[in-house]
């Protein structure tokens, strides 16, 4: 089994959902986790403030810079992640394909190297 990366793609700036349609999505995002679970595929997922509560560290010339804010500025950011096993690419796109249904935003799939 391969650890795969699937990322939700948050819009910046834009409006949040209606609180009943955020309701709805948050219900369909529960079931996706759990049928990730029943399948034994979920390893862990969760979601994340915004980009304006990141603090970013940065190395530089033997020290460690520390900003308040994204390191870069964007039209998207990483508004969550799902870390899954699947058997192939396939089968994490079929994953993945579910993910973007629940949450109704774009997911990206990245595969992690492989450990051994």
């Amino acid at each position: 089994m391969t650890h795969y990366l699937l990322s939700v793609v948050q819009p910046a700036g834009g409006e949040p959902p209606a609180p009943d349609a955020l309701a709805a999505i948050m219900r369909d995002v529960e079931a996706f986790n759990d049928e990730l679970r029943a399948a034994g595929a979920w390893v862990f997922s969760g979601g994340l403030h915004g980009p304006e509560t990141a603090t970013v560290l940065r190395p530089k010339d033997g020290e460690v810079l520390i900003t308040d804010g994204p390191y870069a500025e964007g039209k998207e950011y990483l508004g969550g992640i799902s870390l899954i096993q699947a058997a192939d690419l396939d089968e994490a796109m079929e994953w993945a394909r579910k993910a973007a249904l629940a949450t109704t935003l774009p997911i990206e799939i990245r595969p992690f190297f492989d450990r051994h």
